[in-house]
């Protein structure tokens, strides 16, 4: 069993916060912290706290580590180290690069998001429109919540600029099949712009395999700190004009969209989760959350309605569900009361949510990851089975 080869115990002592008795199923929502993370935080503050540039030792260390987590991050996403962009987090990030590929667009042009998206890549399209007099058009999804390929292959024009889509749903835990979505994007001439943050903690993402041309996601959703990452095609960074203080470098060229001084402690935070990840290595933990996600599926009491596929092929370990006659803000009340934290609302998947008829209330979500157990598994379910 892949439980074995993970041995979650040893996972588990390295997570502060997974001492006390609380299930912790709300990984969706951000991930806990191995201690290694929060050693490197600590670390940086007291021994390398100082802005770049400087001819003293702090702020040289600074400069190492900036360097540091631009090769980590490249190696993460599969791509060169000057093609990666830190920032607040991925909607700051996405608001910011929209506006500056806003710059490139024009009246009448075409904007494809997805009915599975996340807001924080709709709500940018739907600004730039109310600025530009851009298209915003949604690629609808099918009952599964399986993403409408041929609806995406219909609305695709010579006008289409962009198509925005989801490597996961954050509130189904749907994947997309991105090589397809990529190709089609490609063959009308249109960027692919991939949102990876609820991918991210569950598989391994290569930018070249995908071949999109800008990919978002979060570290704190990857047992980091709280942060915004962005990998962009390094033909279209240079391509555009950016928004940026003039002394700020234009070379390399992510550092013309990084504006302002980065969290640095949080960089080193950032490279301590990688390093931890690559010590689990990425066969295990896909292996592990699998088991735990089906579990979940065969204990699921009848009362529960599930939102999204009843298999683990084609999603992650990530689920939204009602309980017939109660709302999901009570059912997620009870849960906590037994220790079991979930989320409730439309985890701002609006879109999917009124997609669904879910709206105004959404569902209860509840997301495993490679520190839950089946014993938490087990809890969840009895608990269900209570209320």
């Amino acid at each position: 069993m892949s439980a074995a080869i993970l041995d979650i115990a040893a996972v588990r002592r390295r997570f502060p916060a997974l001492a006390s008795n609380v299930a912790f199923l709300d990984a969706p929502g951000g991930t806990q912290c191995p201690q290694t993370v929060i050693d490197a935080v600590g670390a940086y503050l007291r021994e390398s706290n100082a802005n770049l540039g400087g001819s003293f030792a702090a702020s040289r260390r600074s400069d190492e580590l900036v360097e540091r987590a631009h090769a980590t991050a490249a190696e993460f996403l599969g791509c060169r180290a000057e093609e990666t962009i830190f920032g607040q987090n991925m909607t700051t990030l996405n608001f910011g690069l929209t506006r500056v590929l806003g710059r490139t667009l024009a009246a009448g042009d075409e904007i494809l998001v997805t009915r599975l998206d996340h807001d924080g890549n709709v709500a940018p399209w739907l600004e730039l429109a109310r600025d530009l007099g851009v298209q915003v058009g949604f690629v609808e999804i099918h009952e599964d919540t399986t993403l409408d390929l041929d609806d995406l292959e219909r609305k695709l024009t010579e006008r289409t600029r962009v198509v925005a889509f989801p490597l996961a749903a954050n509130a189904t835990g749907t994947t997309t099949d991105a090589a397809r979505v990529v190709e089609l994007a490609h063959s009308a001439g249109a960027l692919a712009w991939a949102d990876a943050v609820h991918y991210a903690p569950h598989h391994p993402l290569d930018v070249s395999s995908l071949g999109v041309d800008l990919l978002l996601c979060s570290p704190y959703k990857f047992f980091g700190p709280h942060l915004g990452l962005a990998y962009g095609r390094q033909e279209l960074l240079r391509s555009w004009r950016p928004y940026k203080v003039r002394p700020a470098p234009d070379e390399p060229v992510r550092a013309r969209f990084e504006t302002g001084t980065l969290a640095h402690e949080l960089l080193a935070g950032f490279v301590a989760a990688v390093e931890y990840l690559d010590e689990l290595g990425w066969e295990a933990i896909g292996a592990y959350e699998r088991e735990l996600g089906q579990r979940f599926l065969d204990g699921l009491p009848d009362r529960c309605a599930l939102y999204g596929l009843d298999v683990m092929d084609g999603r992650v370990p990530t689920f939204a569900f009602r309980i017939d006659g109660l709302s999901p803000r009570a059912t997620a009340e009870r849960l906590a009361a037994r220790g079991l934290a979930v989320w409730d609302g439309d985890y701002y998947a609006v879109e999917a949510m009124a997609a669904l008829g879910l709206l105004p209330d959404g569902a209860v979500r509840a997301g495993f990851v490679h520190y839950n157990t089946f014993e938490e598994v087990d809890r969840l379910l009895a608990a269900l089975r209570e209320i």
